[in-house]
């Protein structure tokens, strides 16, 4: 957890920092790019996923019956689209069985805020561990409102997941929903006049769909 961000969790990763790099350099093509966020993606699975929680259960081997374990509550990752799918595989590669929704949210470049456009999750959400997943988090109002539309279809375990983060975007999350987590590879300087996050890496999803 980082100590300035009560509620901010750091991948401090030899392997993470290694990728955050390709990711931010603009000379990086979109394959490049798409594997490295996935591999990120990949570790931060690993990092989150030891708050989950976990039931007994017996398992028999070839030679005895012995306890095992099994997670207690049912996992959905939910991107924000379109940016949050290129997170989706990496998570997958640690959590198979997880379920897949999506929020579909677009900011207005005006006024910065979310508008929603598409929404598609599992049902009983509260029977479920949500990850929500998204590369940047910026001004933090797509995430916050993606986590409220999460809440008011039942969801109460979230867990946020991103690889960028900036300090307003966290602290927005931590006014809004204080009881959210937030797993991120790196915590970047401040946001721009535009929204964008410093230094940053673009636009995710531009540079993931080759749409630039």
């Amino acid at each position: 957890m980082h100590q300035e961000y009560s509620n901010f969790n750091l991948i401090d990763h030899p392997l993470v920092k290694k990728d955050i790099t390709v990711i931010r350099d603009v000379q990086t093509d979109c394959e490049s790019f798409r594997a490295a966020i996935s591999r990120v993606a990949n570790i931060i699975a690993v990092n989150l996923s030891t708050n989950l929680s976990l039931i007994e259960v017996e398992v028999e081997t070839p030679l005895e019956k012995t306890k095992g374990f099994k997670l207690a509550q049912e996992v959905v990752i939910v991107p924000v689209l379109r940016a949050g799918l290129g997170m989706v595989n990496g998570f997958l590669q640690v959590m198979p069985d997880a379920k897949v929704g999506h929020i579909g949210l677009e900011r207005d470049e005006k006024t910065l805020k979310p508008v929603e456009y598409y929404y598609k999750t599992p049902g009983n959400l509260v029977e479920h561990e949500i990850i929500l997943v998204d590369p940047m988090l910026a001004t933090g109002g797509s995430a916050s409102a993606a986590i409220s539309f999460l809440k008011k279809r039942g969801a109460k375990n979230i867990i946020f997941a991103c690889i960028v983060a900036s300090p307003e975007g966290i602290t927005k999350i931590k006014e809004d929903h204080p009881e959210v987590k937030i797993f991120g590879a790196a915590l970047d300087r401040e946001l721009n006049e535009n929204g964008y996050i410093l230094p940053g890496l673009g636009d995710a999803g531009d540079r993931t769909f080759g749409t630039m």
